[in-house]
């Protein structure tokens, strides 16, 4: 058994302020009178039962099955005090903060920087049509390349100039824009550019037909994927576009120059007539 004092700590730790013991402790300090105002008659008081002192015994020489002893029935009149004692509320343990450092973990996750992209387009002019080209190798085209030359058998397919002309000042239109470095160089941004570049060409002189040759083209020029390939499309500020995969695929792919020349046919009357 332990001492009052001890006890006292126990029940003060445990935010437990009145009690009443089953059976009498020893060193324990008197009970208080008021906790025992709603015992009606004496007879009803709980028997004091005296506790054997159990006789020590020879350790076994294998462990014994341990069994609960009977518990002692409490009495009407302890029942009655515990009825009368009021509950005290256990304080809730604190919530694990393992979630919350989770979702700051979900939260670092996706603010990860992701780098700008990185592409570089020709804008050519072929007739009344632009063609939005993209460069293979990054620099301008040359007058042997094989795209180069791939791209002149595609204008003259398409009964267009097979010698196209360089819109501006015949730079590329590279990205990111390097030597800005306070502008911002995510994909909205470039799509803004590019788009802007068409835009100003467009003011300055219309065209029947965009050529969106690539998939930088298209993606930052026409906001579309590789699957709206072989397909005509509207677009909001600039008007009519081809969509076209670019040249390294269709030399790699000579399967594609069919269907590229099956959307061409069916595109063919924008700029040969212009309707």
């Amino acid at each position: 058994m332990i001492t009052e004092s001890r006890r006292r700590a126990f029940l003060d730790a445990m935010q437990i302020t009145t009690w009443l013991p089953r059976a009498e402790l020893p060193f324990a300090a008197p009970s208080r009178p008021e906790l025992l105002q709603l015992v009606e008659s004496e007879a009803m008081r709980a028997p004091v039962v005296e506790l054997e002192q159990p006789v020590a015994q020879p350790a076994p020489s294998s462990p014994a099955p341990v069994t609960d002893a009977p518990a002692t029935t409490a009495s009407p009149a302890v029942d009655a005090v515990r009825a009368a004692m009021p509950r005290i509320a256990m304080p809730e343990p604190k919530k694990s903060t393992t979630k919350a450092r989770d979702v700051e973990s979900s939260a670092a996750e996706q603010k990860v920087t992701v780098p700008p992209p990185r592409f570089a387009l020709q804008l050519l002019r072929a007739g009344n049509c632009l063609l939005l080209v993209e460069l293979p190798t990054g620099e301008s085209f040359q007058s042997r390349d094989p795209a180069y030359l791939l791209l002149k058998d595609m204008l003259r397919a398409a009964r267009l100039p097979d010698k196209p002309q360089q819109v501006g000042d015949g730079e590329p239109i590279r990205w990111p824009l390097l030597h800005r470095g306070s502008l911002e160089q995510g994909a909205e941004a470039a799509r803004d550019y590019v788009q802007g570049v068409v835009a100003a060409e467009l003011e300055e002189m219309g065209c029947a037909c965009i050529w969106l040759v690539g998939l930088p083209a298209l993606r930052f020029a026409g906001e579309v994927e590789m699957d709206a390939c072989y397909r005509e499309l509207h677009i909001e500020g600039i008007g009519h576009a081809l969509a076209m995969p670019g040249l390294e695929q269709l030399m790699e792919q000579p399967s594609s120059k069919t269907e590229l020349w099956k959307a061409m046919r069916r595109s063919m009357s924008r700029w040969v007539t212009g309707l």
